[in-house]
């Protein structure tokens, strides 16, 4: 049987997609299609989105064995991932991350995708390593780091590849909160503060979420292709 990877639950108008394909939830094509189309869902029906991971595992980033199996597989992954991640960035709901566990690479993407982010405290890294395993970090990561990452921690959260505990990533900016609460109170947490940004406008929360993020969106989506076959490149 083909388990599904997202788990989609709608809640007083909040829309909680929980990803969890019961190992490290590694950004592959299946699990990308599934939050897509529990975005499609969410903006159809749902007035915030809530995303979660799984105890102690947020996502491990893109599927490492899909990057090694050669240039066109990773470069067919990381644009749809960028495609995706363009979209939850865009969402004109508000969207509330709450991060279960590790958040590496294009996990610590989708992190900074949301709006707001809570973090439960723990023993886990969160943060950007593609350089510290091989990998050039893709510029709509770049793009996306500027945006949420605190100016004077950008050098090391990028090229520097450094990683975070949930308290110093508060600090450099890719969460907001940390709790001192279990996966499950932290998405009941989660779930809480999207409601409270539900009272907001969703017109006026829309449109200016889409006025502040346009010119980021627009950049990453025209360069995606041009800057994916340059790293192609890089290892032809």
């Amino acid at each position: 049987m083909n388990a599904d990877f997202v788990h989609y639950h709608l809640e007083s108008g909040v829309a909680v997609i929980t990803l969890d394909d019961g190992k490290v939830n590694a950004l592959g094509t299946k699990l990308l299609a599934e939050l897509d189309a529990a975005l499609t869902r969410a903006e159809g029906e749902a007035r915030a989105v809530v995303l979660a991971g799984r105890p102690g595992r947020f996502s491990a980033g893109f599927d490492l064995s899909v990057i090694m199996g050669g240039l066109d597989a990773a470069r067919d992954l990381f644009r749809t991932g960028g495609q995706v991640m363009m979209r939850l960035y865009g969402c004109p709901l508000p969207t509330v991350a709450a991060v279960t566990g590790h958040a590496l690479a294009g996990g610590a993407l989708l992190v900074l995708c949301c709006d707001s982010r809570l973090a439960a405290a723990g023993a886990y890294k969160i943060g950007l390593n593609e350089v510290a395993i091989g990998l050039p970090l893709p510029l709509f990561a770049q793009r996306l780091a500027a945006d949420r990452i605190d100016r004077r921690a950008f050098v090391a959260a990028t090229l520097q590849a450094t990683i975070y505990n949930p308290a110093s990533a508060a600090e450099v900016g890719y969460v907001d909160r940390v709790l001192e609460v279990d996966r499950d109170a932290l998405v009941t947490a989660a779930t809480a503060r999207a409601r409270e940004l539900t009272e907001l406008s969703a017109h006026a929360y829309a449109y200016t979420k889409r006025r502040l993020r346009e010119r980021v969106t627009e950049e990453i989506l025209a360069t995606l292709d041009s800057d994916l076959d340059a790293i192609s490149g890089l290892g032809g």
